[in-house]
C-alpha cells in the first residue's frame, strides 16, 4: 500500500461541490429518483459514507442520496470526478475514524471509472483539465478576434472533425516549435525568442486545454518564420571556413601582473573563479562571422594541485556578456595537458569565455600575494583552437531539400551586397510544386487541395505582381509556417489515423514532427500494426532525438525546469554553486536514462542502490573516491540516504526555497508526482505555514499548532507524513542531522574557517502513515512505498499519458491505465514496458 492506497471515502466534498450540490439537488432529484440503484456503489456509500452524510445536519453539506447515476450529464460526471478525487487523495473521514479495506477503494475507483468509460462524454463538456471558463474557439484552433490578425496566409479550415474526443486540438509549444522547425527545415536557428514558454498545466506545458493562441503569437511565428527561412536558403557563396589557433596569452584582458593570472611558457594561469569578481577569459582575438556550427580544442591542466581542475565554458555576442549561454562544464587533471572538445552552432559575432570553477581563492587574496607568488590550485589554459563554420556541401542541405538542383544567379541591390537568388525557368509550376511537397512535410500528412488553394493564390500573386521566384516561394513557405496544419497537432475524434498516431509517437518520444520512415508507414497504412508500431517505438528511443524525451518529461514531471526558481541563501549555504547545480540536474536525466535503455522497474525511483555523480556531486553526498566532473554510475551505500528521485539533490532543491524547508510542500509533491494522488487544495482562510529560520521553532513544532485546527487536520495527516521523511535534506540536498539558523546555536567550522550559520535544533524525521504505519527515516519510509510497487507504477503511467496525449486523464482513464500497468506487472514495471504498453493502448491511439 502507499499513503494513498488505503485511505477512501467520498465524503466532504469542497464548500463549492456542496453548494453546486444544492443548488442543483431539484433538479437532479427530478432526474435520477432515488441516487445510487447500481448495489455496488450503493453498498460501499452506506457502508462507509452514509453515516456522516446523511440525515438534517451532514458532514460537509453533502448528502449521499443526492448523488446521480447520470454519468452521461456534465453534472453528473464533475460530481463523481470530485468523488474519485478524494478517494484517491484521502481527505476523509477524518483522523481516527475506521478506513475502508483498501480492496474496496480500488474496487470503487474501478467502478467509478467503468461508468465513465460506458457513458459518452456530453457535448460541449470541457476536455480533462480544460479551464472550465475557456473562451470558445474558432475552426482554426483560434478565437474569432485572434484569428483575425495578419498572418501572411494564415489558412482558415473546417475543423469540425477535430474539435471532439477525450483531447482538444491544441497547438506545438515551444520546444516542439523549435524541434520542427530544425527538422523540417534542416537548419540550427535559434527562435526561443520569439516564441515564449507556455505555463505548465497538470504538470506538463503541453496541455491542449492551454495552449491558446493570439495575435500576438502569430505575429511572433511570423517573425519566426521568415528567420528560420533566411537560415535555410543560401543567398551567397559559400562562408570561408576558419581554422586557426588562439595563444590566450596574447588576450588583451589577461594581464601578466596585478591580477589573478600568472604567464608561464605554455599557458596562462587562472588562480580565482570567485563570481562576484566575474573572473573569466573572454577570447577577444576570436568572434564568428558567419552562423553556423564551430569546432573548439582546448588544452589545459591543473596546476599547483593533485586534483582535477573543473572550468565551463560560455558563449554569446562579443559584447554583451549578459546575453552569454552556458556550453559546459569541464575538467582537465593535474599537471598533465589534455584537450577538451566540443561542437557548438554560434551566430555571427559570438565568442566564448572560459571561467574556472572552485578554486576557492578571491581576487583580493590572490592580488595580496601576486600571483606569481601565489601557492594555491590554479587553471591552465594553454591554447584554444577554432574550426568553422561546419559545413557539410553548399548550398547547405536546407537550401537543397527546398529547390532541389534549381540553380542561383547574382541579383542587383541596392546595398550591392551580391545576394544569389533561386530562379526557374518555369516559375508557376516550379513555386507550386516545391510549396506543396513542404506543406505535406510541414503538416505531417496530405495536404488538401482546400487548405493548399489560398496559399498557392498567394504565391501566384507574387508572380503575376512581377516578384522574382524566390520571393514567391518564400511567401508560400512562410504561409504555411503560420498556418493551422503546421502550428496545430490536428488529429481527428475517436480512433487515430496512421499520421496522427505518427505524429503523437514523435511529439511523444522526440518532441519534434515525424521522419520519413514513420512518414512511409503511415502512407502504407503500416504503422497501427502492434509489431510495427512496437519496432518503431524502439527505434524511436535509440535515436539521439530521444534525449529531448528525457530532458522535456523529466524536466515537467519532477519540476526540474524551476530549479532557478529560487537562489539558496548565501549565507546559510555557502557551497551551493552552478557546478552542483549543473551537475545534480545531469544526475536526474542520466538516471531516468538508465532505468529506460535497459528497462528498470519504476520502483527505482522511490529506491535504488545506483545514481550517477561527479566529484562535486560526490562530495556534496559524502561519497568518496569520485573526482573530476564526468558523472559516472556508482554503487550506493545501503543506509537509504540515497537513491531514487526523492533523495536527489535535484528534486530536494526545487521543493524548497533558497532558504527553508517544508514537509507541506515537499510532502505534496511526493504525493502528487511520485504517488499520483495529488492533495485538495487549501483552503482559502488557512494561513501558510512559514518555517522559523532563527531557530526558535522546529517546523513540527509549527505544524501541530496548525493542526490542531479541525478543518487543517485531516489534510495534513496525508501531507505531512511523505514532509517529514524528507526533512533530513536541506534546501540544496544535503544530508544534515541538525537545522541551520542564523539565530542562537553553536557555532559552525567548516575547514578551519568559522561559518556565519549556526547549528540549530536536532532533526526528526519520524512519522506515522495514515493508515498507521510508522517510520523512522527516509529508508523505512521508502520501504513503506515499495510495499504497493503497483501505485508507483499507475501514478507514472498517468503522468506518461498525459505527456503522451496532451490531456490530464480522467476518471474515465482509470480502466485503460490499469490495464497498461497490468500488462507490465510480469517485467517488474519496466519504465520501456510501460512505454510500449501505454502506445499500444486505446488511450494513446485515439483521440
Amino acid at each position: 500500500m502507499v499513503v494513498a492506497a488505503a485511505i477512501a471515502c467520498c465524503g466532504l466534498l469542497s464548500a463549492s461541490f456542496a453548494t453546486h450540490a444544492h443548488a442543483q439537488s431539484q433538479e437532479r432529484d427530478a432526474e435520477a429518483g432515488p441516487a445510487l440503484a447500481d448495489p455496488r456503489a450503493a453498498k460501499f456509500l452506506a457502508t462507509h459514507c452514509r453515516e456522516c452524510h446523511e440525515g438534517t445536519k451532514p458532514k460537509g453539506d453533502f448528502l449521499v442520496h443526492r448523488l446521480t447515476l447520470d454519468f452521461a450529464s456534465k453534472t453528473g460526471r464533475q460530481h463523481w470526478s470530485a468523488v474519485a478525487e478524494r478517494l484517491q487523495n484521502g481527505t476523509m473521514p477524518p483522523v481516527g475514524k475506521p478506513r475502508p479495506p483498501q480492496g474496496d477503494v480500488k474496487a470503487m475507483l474501478e467502478w467509478i471509472g467503468g461508468q465513465f468509460a460506458a457513458r459518452p462524454r456530453p457535448t460541449g463538456e470541457p476536455m480533462a483539465g480544460a479551464p472550465s471558463g475557456s473562451r470558445p474557439r474558432s475552426t482554426d484552433g483560434a478565437s474569432k478576434t485572434e484569428s483575425s490578425a495578419k498572418t501572411d496566409g494564415l489558412v482558415r479550415t473546417d475543423n469540425a472533425a477535430f474539435g471532439t474526443g477525450r483531447t482538444v486540438m491544441r497547438r506545438l509549444t515551444q520546444t516542439e516549435y523549435v524541434n520542427t522547425v530544425r527538422d523540417l527545415l534542416l537548419v540550427d536557428v535559434d527562435l526561443r525568442d520569439l516564441i515564449s514558454p507556455e505555463t505548465s498545466t497538470a504538470g506538463f506545458d503541453n496541455s491542449g486545454a492551454a495552449l491558446h493562441l493570439s495575435s500576438h503569437q502569430l505575429e511572433n511565428y511570423l517573425l519566426a518564420a521568415e528567420r528560420a527561412i533566411d537560415a535555410a536558403i543560401a543567398s551567397g557563396p559559400r562562408p570561408p571556413s576558419v581554422t586557426r589557433r588562439i595563444d590566450i596569452k596574447e588576450e588583451k584582458s589577461i594581464k601578466p601582473k596585478g591580477s589573478v593570472y600568472r604567464h608561464l611558457d605554455d599557458g596562462v594561469a587562472i588562480f580565482s573563479s570567485w563570481v562576484s569578481a566575474n573572473i573569466q577569459v573572454t577570447l577577444w582575438n576570436f568572434q564568428t562571422r558567419h552562423r553556423g556550427k564551430y569546432r573548439f580544442r582546448l588544452s589545459g591542466y591543473g596546476y599547483q594541485t593533485d586534483k582535477p581542475v573543473a572550468f565551463h565554458v560560455m558563449a554569446g555576442p562579443m559584447n554583451a556578456a549578459a546575453q552569454q549561454f552556458l556550453v559546459g562544464y569541464y575538467d582537465v587533471p593535474a599537471k598533465e595537458p589534455r584537450v577538451v572538445e566540443f561542437v557548438e552552432s554560434l551566430d555571427p559575432n559570438h565568442t566564448l569565455r572560459i571561467i574556472a570553477d572552485n578554486l576557492g581563492a578571491t581576487p583580493p587574496e590572490v592580488e595580496k600575494v601576486g600571483a606569481e607568488n601565489y601557492q594555491g590550485p590554479g587553471l591552465v589554459v594553454q591554447w584554444v583552437d577554432v574550426e568553422g563554420p561546419l559545413l557539410e556541401s553548399w548550398p547547405p542541405p536546407s537550401h537543397q531539400r527546398l529547390f532541389g538542383q534549381l540553380p542561383q544567379q547574382r541579383v542587383t541591390t541596392d546595398d550591392r551586397s551580391g545576394r544569389l537568388e533561386v530562379v526557374s525557368s518555369d516559375p508557376a509550376n516550379d513555386a507550386a510544386n516545391i510549396v506543396r511537397d513542404f506543406a505535406r512535410r510541414a503538416f505531417r500528412r496530405p495536404a488538401s487541395d482546400t487548405e493548399l488553394k489560398p496559399i498557392l493564390a498567394r504565391v501566384q500573386a507574387k508572380l503575376d505582381r512581377q516578384a522574382s521566384f524566390e520571393e514567391a516561394v518564400r511567401t508560400g513557405l512562410r504561409a504555411v509556417l503560420v498556418s493551422p496544419g503546421f502550428l496545430f497537432l490536428r488529429e481527428p475524434a475517436g480512433r487515430l489515423d496512421d499520421y496522427a498516431i505518427a505524429s503523437r509517437l514523435s511529439y511523444f518520444l522526440w518532441s519534434s514532427m515525424p521522419d520519413d520512415e514513420l512518414f512511409a508507414l503511415a502512407e502504407r497504412g503500416e504503422l497501427r500494426r502492434p509489431e510495427v508500431l512496437r519496432q518503431q517505438v524502439e527505434r524511436l528511443l535509440r535515436d539521439p532525438k530521444a534525449a529531448a524525451f528525457i530532458e522535456n518529461f523529466t524536466g515537467q514531471w519532477l519540476g526540474l525546469r524551476s530549479i532557478d526558481a529560487t537562489m539558496p541563501d548565501r549565507m546559510l549555504y555557502p557551497e551551493f554553486d552552478d557546478v552542483l547545480k549543473v551537475s545534480s540536474i545531469q544526475e536526474t536525466l542520466l538516471f531516468f536514462e538508465e532505468l529506460l535503455k535497459n528497462d528498470l522497474s519504476v520502483t527505482n525511483f522511490v529506491a535504488s542502490d545506483f545514481t550517477f555523480v561527479n566529484g562535486r556531486l560526490a562530495q556534496h553526498y559524502g561519497l568518496p573516491g569520485v573526482e573530476g566532473m564526468e558523472l559516472r554510475k556508482v554503487q550506493l551505500p545501503a543506509d537509504g540516504r540515497r537513491g531514487g528521485v526523492l533523495t536527489m539533490a535535484s528534486v530536494l532543491k526545487v521543493t524548497a526555497n533558497g532558504t527553508t524547508t517544508s514537509p507541506i510542500l515537499r510532502g505534496a509533491w511526493v504525493l502528487d508526482r511520485i504517488l499520483g494522488t495529488p492533495p485538495p487544495k487549501p483552503m482559502i482562510d488557512v494561513e501558510a505555514v512559514e518555517p522559523d529560520i532563527r531557530g526558535a521553532t522546529t517546523i513540527r513544532q509549527q505544524l501541530e499548532k496548525h493542526r490542531e485546527r479541525s478543518d487543517c487536520r485531516g489534510c495534513h495527516a496525508l501531507i505531512d507524513p511523505p514532509g517529514f521523511a524528507l526533512e533530513n535534506y536541506d534546501v540544496i540536498g544535503g544530508w544534515r542531522e541538525r537545522y541551520r539558523s542564523i539565530g542562537d546555536g553553536e557555532p559552525v567550522v567548516v575547514e578551519g574557517r568559522r561559518r556565519r550559520y549556526r547549528h540549530g535544533p536536532l532533526v526528526d524525521a519520524a512519522d506515522t502513515l495514515l493508515d498507521g504505519r510508522p517510520f523512522r527515516d527516509i529508508g523505512e519510509f521508502k520501504t513503506l512505498l515499495l510495499a504497493d510497487p503497483e501505485q508507483i507504477a499507475r501514478a507514472l503511467t498517468t503522468k506518461l499519458a498525459a505527456y503522451a496525449t496532451g490531456a490530464e486523464p480522467s476518471p474515465a482513464d482509470a480502466a485503460p491505465i490499469a490495464a497498461i500497468v497490468g500488462r507490465a506487472k510480469d517485467r517488474q514495471y519496466g519504465l520501456r514496458t510501460l512505454i510500449h504498453e501505454l502506445v499500444q493502448s486505446e488511450l494513446f491511439q485515439s483521440k
